[in-house]
């Protein structure tokens, strides 16, 4: 079985004070429905995850705030625009998936915390659903791929 070959993925703000690139073969963006994620991003989090080294340009344009003890969320100064959730510690980082240039390549993977997530919306794609718990035990036992 062959792999799928690599290929450039870019972002920006809504601005364009902070752009970014990565080199992935993924293709899928997860749902967040925690409460902290709701909180941040006016609504569910669509992150398109990444694990590897992300360029950003226009880095001073970043806001960093550390949300735990494991993680940090950031935003641009100029824009107010949600950039990524990143797991401290590591290269892995949940890139809003409304910052993407190319959101076409998309597809909605799993839903997460959906434990958490209130009544007033509900996605129509089926795809898997892990509460917090189960989402947890199961990032552990893979890791952050």
């Amino acid at each position: 079985m062959t792999s799928e070959p690599s290929s450039t993925v870019t972002g920006h703000c809504l601005c364009g004070a902070v752009s970014y690139q990565v080199e992935t073969q993924k293709k899928d963006a997860d749902v967040c429905h925690c409460g902290m994620c709701r909180r941040w991003s006016a609504g569910p989090y669509i992150a398109f995850g990444h694990n590897g080294p992300v360029a950003f340009s226009g880095a001073e344009n970043i806001g960093v705030y550390k949300s735990s003890e494991w993680a940090e969320r950031a935003f641009c100064k100029v824009c107010g625009s949600p950039l990524y959730y990143h797991l401290l510690g590591s290269e892995f980082y949940a890139l809003s998936a409304g910052t993407l240039d190319d959101q076409a390549r998309l597809s909605l993977s799993k839903q997460i915390f959906i434990d958490e997530k209130p009544d007033y919306y509900e996605f129509a794609n089926d795809t898997p659903k892990l509460t917090g718990e189960e989402f947890i035990a199961a990032f552990q036992a893979e890791g952050t791929e």
